[in-house]
């Protein structure tokens, strides 16, 4: 019996530990300015857009755009919009959209409001109805689009009318259901005691820092190709002066009334980023989160390769829709109350603009949740600043648009570069 042997493919990389060639610090950086001229961007100008606007309104209101009591207010201005444009991150990568997010979040709010006033529930139990109102809606959507083959524009722009209508009619054309319970006020009205919230940005620091240390050895002893340990190291070192620099200027006396000391992290802050984590955990790091992309990429060859595209595709509108939920409690949370126009107004636009500036893509299979929170602190910033310079909400609107518009128009241009040089 003889046996034959192939010689190694010398294009293929080794399985054996430490046989992959490694890249350098500098060739790592070359190899990203290639990418971003490929047209593979990412969040790259969303971050710029974020710095230019920063510096630029810090520039012109030094005294107010970076004091501890606005940058507070940036945060909890920006939790609603944030919150929603994470969910919406979902249902634009499978090449969808959800019109009817905002008056989800008010419908979910009014849930809520009624739970705690009318029905004297407590808490928990009204929390979790607004909840499972979410996810209850998001079910509907995603079954009309997945299973009937219901255009999404036209099933959430229904919703969105409906939702409407559902909002006045549990709340009554200009009433107010105001909240009295403390742990639901205190979620956008409260903070994080000062120590406290030091011994959370040093446990955030000290677990990114020990998963990317983890995730690069664990690379390397496979034979993987890996980033440099000079750049993974430097990426901590960016994440702790961020984290520790906001929570230092947050922890400072912010009040305005010498009699009184506000000090510390808002507490919606540290419940987005625990939601942040879970549905960034989601997309990369499970099974499930590879079949959005690849439902997103392309959904007939996701479907022949045996992936429940139909299911893939209601589940993304079910974690859009509970992501308005928790945006409804947060905005009911803010204001103390719940009146016939939660959720209206520009939440639904700013929510999908947040998501678009932060480098999501409208035609699919691009995004990160890292997408929204960029995006959501664009938003916040424009709004925020062009509000301490005294400019007319006619005003916000119009550089927001020019700035959605532009992000769009990135985006559009990015693929066609990536697929220009065989990148897209």
């Amino acid at each position: 019996m003889s046996t034959s042997t192939r010689p190694a493919d010398p294009a293929a990389p080794s399985l054996l530990a430490g046989t992959v060639e490694q890249p350098t610090f500098g060739e790592s950086v070359n190899n990203w300015v290639r990418k971003v001229r490929g047209g593979d961007m990412g969040s790259l100008p969303a971050i710029l857009a974020l710095l230019v606007l920063v510096l630029g309104f810090f520039a012109l209101k030094p005294e107010k755009f970076l004091s501890a009591l606005n940058i507070a207010n940036l945060f909890q201005q920006g939790a609603v919009v944030t919150t929603i444009a994470m969910g919406l991150v979902f249902v634009l990568l499978i090449g969808e959209i959800d019109l009817s997010a905002g008056f989800t979040s008010g419908a979910c709010g009014a849930v809520l409001a009624l739970a705690l006033t009318k029905l004297d529930w407590p808490w928990y139990l009204a929390f979790g109805a607004a909840l499972v109102t979410g996810v209850v809606i998001g079910t509907l959507l995603g079954l009309s689009v997945a299973r009937i083959g219901i255009p999404s524009f036209i099933i959430t722009l229904a919703a969105f009318l409906a939702l409407q209508g559902v909002v006045l009619l549990m709340i009554g054309t200009g009433g107010n259901i105001s909240i009295n319970d403390s742990v639901i006020i205190a979620i956008q009205n409260k903070n994080v005691p000062p120590v406290l919230g030091w011994v959370l940005g040093v446990l955030a620091v000290a677990a990114y820092a020990a998963t990317s240390l983890l995730s690069w050895r664990g690379r390397r002893s496979r034979g993987l190709l890996t980033a440099p340990f000079g750049l993974v190291i430097l990426k901590i070192v960016v994440l702790a002066v961020v984290i520790l620099g906001l929570i230092g200027v947050l922890n400072q006396n912010r009040s305005l009334n010498s009699n009184v000391s506000i000090t510390g992290v808002p507490i919606v802050v540290p419940c987005i980023a625990v939601l942040a984590l879970v549905l960034g955990y989601v997309l990369t790091k499970t099974a499930f989160g590879r079949h959005i992309y690849a439902v997103g990429g392309n959904a007939e060859a996701t479907r022949r390769a045996g992936i429940n595209v139909k299911g893939v595709q209601t589940a993304c509108f079910m974690i859009c829709s509970t992501m308005a939920a928790f945006a409804g409690v947060f905005a009911a949370s803010r204001a103390t109350s719940v009146d016939p126009n939660a959720g209206g107004s520009n939440v639904l636009l700013y929510a999908v603009g947040a998501a678009v500036i932060g480098g999501t893509s409208l035609f699919g299979g691009k995004g990160r949740i890292i997408d929204a929170l960029i995006g959501g602190a664009v938003i916040a910033v424009i709004d925020n600043g062009m509000g301490l310079l005294g400019y007319s909400s006619g005003i916000k609107y119009v550089v927001t648009g020019a700035v959605l518009a532009i992000a769009a128009s990135v985006d559009a241009i990015s693929r066609r570069r990536a697929r220009a040089t065989g990148r897209g």
